[in-house]
């Protein structure tokens, strides 16, 4: 799951150095908790069994193409994602991939329509069928280089393949583009790019964030955060435990019981990713308990925006996670 899901830009690891010249471009068992302390065998989280026709061995390897850790001998459906395995995977390629905008120069505050076009690698034309994943063709976040705001939403497809989104971004800077798509007949694309926006007090400086693990709330639920272990190591699994309140009438959000983006706090190194597991209720419905699984791949301050809904409700509730190296 986490390798497609990680993305690191390695043209960005000189990031502030080339901001300049951009100016002048998881059959799930009852997943482990923390009181118990218990963590999932490795060959649990990716091994997924099908529901095989009596004496049927095709010798055929079933794969999701999100997850492409979750394989199966049969057919059937992705137990993370929903997406349906396929017998193999295409061999990866990258697509190209451009972003414009109409204006050309981007300001604060002002109405952008940006434009979406990718291409086959193959055929150098532009691609015009995609899978759905989660409900949509289309997954796209915003992230302003502060931080400070945050947007996932869904570019609308047109006549030609392309798609367009239209955006308003609040302040002068940086912001990174993520965008998560399946050109179909290929695979799943995580795609990141930078827009510059123009303003007075114009800046280029990566955020300064502090860990925040506070409990939170946004529009009918609350969230609390626990990590597994309690200080994630750079490099290794961690396990985000969310406890959510009220129990009651959590909903799946466009096909996902929710929704992670996480980044570093220089958006080199960005995550997109869904529960690990279905939601429980492991202290007879004092809350709800939803587990993500995440690889941070550096030390750090991450922050991690994450989407539940309630009764109709997308509450966002964002934390700042702090990760260190293994002594």
């Amino acid at each position: 799951m986490l390798n497609r899901l990680f993305f690191r830009n390695s043209s960005a690891v000189v990031f502030v150095a080339l901001a300049a010249a951009l100016l002048i471009a998881q059959q799930p068992a009852q997943p482990p908790t923390p009181q118990t302390q218990q963590k999932p065998k490795i060959e649990d989280a990716i091994v997924q069994k099908g529901e095989p026709e009596p004496g049927a061995d095709s010798g055929i390897e079933y794969i999701c193409p999100m997850d492409p850790d979750v394989r199966s001998k049969t057919p059937g459906k992705c137990p993370i994602c929903g997406q349906m395995l396929v017998p193999g995977l295409p061999d990866p390629h990258e697509y190209p991939f451009q972003i414009t905008t109409t204006p050309a120069v981007l300001k604060a505050n002002q109405p952008v329509r940006m434009h979406f076009h990718i291409e086959d690698p193959i055929t150098n034309k532009q691609v015009t069928d995609y899978v759905v994943m989660h409900e949509k063709l289309y997954h796209l976040f915003v992230v302003s280089q502060d931080t400070m705001f945050f947007n996932h939403v869904h570019p609308i497809k047109q006549a030609d393949g392309s798609f367009i989104l239209d955006e308003t971004f609040p302040h002068p800077g940086l912001y990174r583009i993520l965008s998560d798509l399946y050109p179909d007949g290929g695979t799943p694309q995580l795609i990141p790019s930078t827009v510059m926006v123009s303003g007075e007090g114009f800046k280029i400086a990566p955020a300064k964030l502090t860990a925040d693990m506070k409990p939170k709330h946004d529009i009918n639920l609350s969230a609390e955060l626990v990590t597994d272990p309690p200080e994630p190591i750079a490099g290794f699994k961690t396990l985000l435990f969310f406890k959510l309140t009220p129990d009651d009438h959590i909903e799946k959000y466009i096909g996902a019981w929710g929704h992670m983006l996480v980044a570093s706090s220089d958006l080199i190194d960005m995550i997109h990713t869904h529960p690990a597991y279905e939601p429980t209720d492991p202290d007879s419905g004092a809350y709800k308990q939803v587990q993500f699984n995440v690889i941070f791949p550096r030390a750090g301050i991450y922050k991690v925006w994450t989407q539940f809904q309630r009764d109709g409700k997308v509450n966002l509730v964002v934390f700042n996670v702090a990760v260190k190296n293994l002594e």
